[in-house]
């Protein structure tokens, strides 16, 4: 059949139209879309050139709906019908009926302008051909084909059975009818698209994998350990997987491949795929697929990590920490209360200091209410809360801190301030007490240099809210004891926290990966390329976080978070890091986010 004479696409099509959909590549992904058309009532041609791939899909789908009928969610009759309507073929010409044609098959350009040019010489006129891509130019793959207003992107997302987002792609030559149709058909299917524009890694991969470099650079550094970065991103900011782990399930050279796509469009440095990803993909240690990545597991496609020769060994041979039994907090703010309560809650005895002795008093009565919603909501016993509460004792000075063995300062995100309190400490505390700062971003030794002993003092980073927030970021600073580090994760273990080391740069690890990721969200709209729902929407329903990043600025506060990028910038100098203008521009306006009542979005007064 030869090229066909072009369609008019200018009317609208309906999703229902799109009854018989070819799939072509079936991997992972292109099983997973055959499965949801196919549950959804379409007729689907499956097509691979690999017979084991077909039969495995076959098989799959198999599964997928047998245990669908054993949760009872699908009768047998219906999976029956599901089966029946699902065909696979090893011959491109398999398409020609298809209204439909989804390629998914490797990310490789000559690979998909081949499948997409083929196409061009079966299919009717009127048949839509989508790309999987999530990397290369649609638009490209457009301009190779004989009827480029019929050529855009379907990008699914990772297992498509389960995952809601779809990404609708168009190109400058897209026909705004077969985006409308296909887009109806992702509803259809009980997905949530959303419309992008054709640029490498579109909305939700643009800005996840900007994230994942970011890590496997810092990995790469020896900045921190894989287990520590994995860690401290899903306990710190709530995600399902840590970003080497992730690596690891997607594919180290996938993502090789989609940076360099996106270097190759932005010239941002922080797309430059870190080398360490080069190096494992060549090495052909590609992740789970191949038994080992970043981790090392069971064997190849396993999710089973197994110890290797990285895995941190037992604690034994470490130092010796330091006997703790009374804490001093400094501060009378939520995080201040907050961290007392967790030392209070451990069996420790528990000063907090404030600069008046009222403003102690308010922040344990703040205290006594998040105590008696634990009791409220099950958590705690009665007896407990009351223990808790006779454990902290209210100051309204540094003095109180005499005698206590570890203090911890929680007071406002100012260096002068800090410098202070801790030349403060440095009188009031005995010998030997560990002094500690919870700040977030600034240099822990410029604490330490206000004391006469920079030995003792270290970083606990605690996260907001503390009784909740399982992780907190140890920083050791070049002058930071030994038994000052043993004595604080003992420290941690007892309260029942997650630590993890780091050393003291801007960000430590959840802020220097996190803040980076939102500044690129801002950019995205200050661009123009995407809304505040879309990209809130693809980052939660693509990326599986708990919200999205203007959700998130906002109750951060976008003055907080402008001084957070400002402070990553000024350490690591990147071009990439310096704040988007649009966040500087919200601030100078008083729009700080949730605590004024408006920041990306606008809030009730309460």
């Amino acid at each position: 059949m030869g090229p066909q004479s072009t369609p008019d696409l200018s009317t609208e099509v309906s999703p229902l139209s799109l009854s018989t959909v070819a799939v072509v590549g079936l991997g992972t992904m292109g099983t997973g879309i055959a499965e949801v058309l196919t549950r959804a009532g379409r007729e689907v041609i499956g097509i691979d050139t690999d017979e084991t791939a077909a039969r495995n899909a076959v098989a799959s789908l198999e599964a997928a709906t047998a245990r669908a009928v054993q949760r009872e969610r699908i009768t047998e009759r219906e999976r029956q019908d599901v089966l029946a309507r699902f065909r696979t073929f090893s011959d491109l010409q398999a398409a020609s009926d298809a209204d439909l044609v989804i390629e998914v098959v490797p990310e490789d350009y000559e690979l998909k302008r081949q499948v997409v040019t083929a196409l061009d010489g079966i299919v009717r006129p009127e048949t839509i051909i989508a790309t999987g891509t999530n990397a290369l130019s649609v638009t490209r793959l457009a301009a190779d084909s004989q009827r480029p207003e019929r050529v855009l992107g379907l990008h699914f997302f990772n297992p498509a059975p389960a995952m809601k987002l779809v990404e609708v792609v168009s190109s400058v030559l897209t026909a705004p009818a077969a985006v409308a149709a296909v887009t109806e058909l992702a509803r259809d299917l009980g997905k949530d698209p959303i419309a992008v524009g054709d640029r490498p890694g579109f909305v939700a991969d643009g800005l996840l994998f900007g994230y994942l470099n970011q890590a496997a650079a810092m990995y790469e550094s020896k900045y921190a350990t894989r287990e520590d970065i994995d860690a401290a991103m899903r306990l710190g900011c709530g995600l399902p997987m840590g970003p080497l782990a992730l690596l690891d399930l997607i594919g180290v050279d996938t993502a090789r491949t989609v940076l360099e796509a996106m270097y190759a469009d932005s010239r941002d440095r922080l797309h430059a795929p870190a080398p360490i990803l080069g190096q494992l993909a060549e090495a052909g240690l590609t992740g789970r697929k191949a038994g080992r990545g970043f981790y090392t597991y069971e064997a190849p496609g396993s999710a089973t990590v197994v110890p290797d020769a990285e895995t941190p060994a037992a604690a034994d041979g470490q130092a010796s920490g330091r006997e703790v039994r009374s804490v001093g907090v400094a501060g009378s703010g939520t995080m201040a209360s907050g961290i007392a309560e967790v030392f209070a809650k451990a069996g420790f005895q528990v000063v907090l200091a404030a600069r008046s002795l009222e403003k102690a008093e308010k922040a344990k009565a703040r205290i006594t209410k998040s105590l008696g919603r634990s009791v409220d909501k099950g958590r705690l016993t009665a007896e407990a809360r009351d223990a808790a509460l006779a454990a902290i004792t209210p100051a309204g000075s540094l003095d109180a801190f005499a005698e206590v063995d570890l203090a911890v300062e929680a007071v406002a995100e100012d260096l002068e301030i800090k410098q202070q309190l801790f030349a403060t400490l440095d009188k009031v505390c005995k010998p030997g007490a560990v002094l500690a700062t919870t700040t977030s971003s600034l240099p822990v030794v410029a604490c330490a240099r206000a004391t006469s002993r920079p030995q003792d003092v270290i970083g606990m980073h605690f996260f907001n809210p503390a009784p909740a927030m399982k992780l907190v970021e140890i920083v050791r600073t070049v002058l930071t004891a030994d038994d000052v580090h043993a004595t604080v994760r003992a420290v941690c273990a007892k309260v029942r926290k997650h630590p993890v080391d780091c050393g003291d740069r801007a960000g430590f690890i959840v802020n220097a990966l996190l803040f980076p990721y939102l500044n690129n969200a801002i950019k995205m709209v200050q661009e123009h390329y995407a809304s505040l729902d879309d990209i809130d929407a693809a980052m939660k329903l693509g990326g599986g976080y708990p919200m999205g990043p203007f959700e998130l600025l906002d109750v951060v506060g976008l003055d907080v978070s402008l001084a957070i990028e400002k402070v990553l910038h000024a350490e690591f100098r990147d071009p990439g890091l310096a704040p988007a203008p649009l966040l500087e521009h919200l601030v100078a306006a008083g729009c700080l986010g949730r605590k004024t009542g408006r920041g990306f979005r606008e809030y009730a007064r309460r």
